[in-house]
């Protein structure tokens, strides 16, 4: 078997919490940026863009987080507020993958948004390749308009994922997956 199909064949998400270093060097950060815009991209428009957090920044954007959060929830306690503050300081580094989608005359906004999910899911394998461990995720912080317009999003983006990458602190678990019988059907049958 290739080794490409036993990468995609291993791969697995790991918690960020479960996520430690060292992170991605800047030479190896700058390949898997590469390789994430590598992505199909009908139109040539790369209608995606990455924010990356990193170092103290993780927690600097973690504080427009909990002030959010803090705004929304009036009674949370000092705990439920730093578990937001942290929100993005759980692995060595984060991947913001903005969906910059939009009207376009040819590419439906569709064919944009699912060009931004593969350069998540992209940035995941090349994470895994490189022998990192990766999770894909959005919380509520990443459909909330004042969190985004504070990370420096347009009034247009959207966030598709944020991709936290680190060294897995355990070998990951395997977890069931479908079964092809119960995802998979036979046009005409």
């Amino acid at each position: 078997m290739p080794d490409a199909l036993q990468l995609l064949k291993t791969r697995r998400s790991v918690k960020p919490m479960e996520l430690g270093g060292p992170g991605p060097s800047p030479a190896e950060l700058d390949t898997l940026l590469t390789i994430a815009a590598r992505v199909p991209d009908h139109g040539k428009l790369a209608p995606w863009r990455f924010i990356v957090f990193e170092g103290g920044q993780r927690l600097a954007a973690g504080e427009t987080i909990a002030a959010v959060f803090r705004a929304q929830h009036a009674d949370a306690t000092l705990e439920q507020v730093e578990f937001e503050r942290k929100r993005l300081a759980r692995a060595p580094l984060v991947v913001g993958v903005v969906s910059r989608a939009g009207p376009h005359a040819k590419i439906p906004e569709w064919e944009q948004q699912l060009s931004a999910g593969a350069a998540c899911m992209t940035l995941v394998i090349a994470a895994h390749a490189m022998g990192f461990a990766a999770s894909w995720i959005t919380e509520w912080y990443a459909y909330d308009r004042r969190v985004l317009d504070a990370l420096g999003l347009a009034a247009n983006e959207r966030m598709a994922g944020f991709v936290h990458i680190g060294r897995p602190a355990k070998p990951p678990e395997e977890r069931d997956r479908p079964k092809l019988a119960d995802i998979v059907s036979r046009y005409g049958g």
